[in-house]
């Protein structure tokens, strides 16, 4: 299979699982501010591993991906019907930490750059 195909099919499983993710009432994860990362996918589409961060923390992020595991039948079921594909592929869900390492990334770099501006202006 192409890379590009590969690459647009898991754009589309990541958008789909999004939207999912919004419509599903488990406490573990309804509510929560969840973003999924990244979605990456076998070359035969037959597996697929779902990177999933909380802006709250890591634990929120574990949390949540227990309650997506519990699901995954749903998720797949509802990925294979939006998507119109034959077989939807086998998802392993994985608590990620980037969203909030790059947000105190960002900060650090405000902070880095406000030190600057003081530095110049004395």
């Amino acid at each position: 299979m192409s890379v590009y195909k590969n690459d647009r099919t898991a754009e589309d499983i990541k958008r789909e699982i999004t939207a999912v993710i919004r419509e599903l009432k488990d406490p573990r994860v309804a509510g929560k501010m969840l973003t999924v990362v990244r979605v990456e996918l076998a070359n035969d589409l037959s597996f697929g591993k779902v990177y999933i961060s909380a802006f709250d923390s890591i634990a929120t992020a574990k949390e949540a991906v227990k309650g997506l595991e519990h699901a995954q039948g749903l998720i797949r079921r509802e990925i294979c019907s939006r998507l119109h594909l034959r077989k939807s592929p086998e998802l392993k869900f994985i608590a990620d930490d980037s969203v909030r390492e790059g947000i105190e990334l960002f900060r650090k770099y405000d902070m880095a750059k406000k030190d600057v501006k003081h530095e110049d202006n004395n």
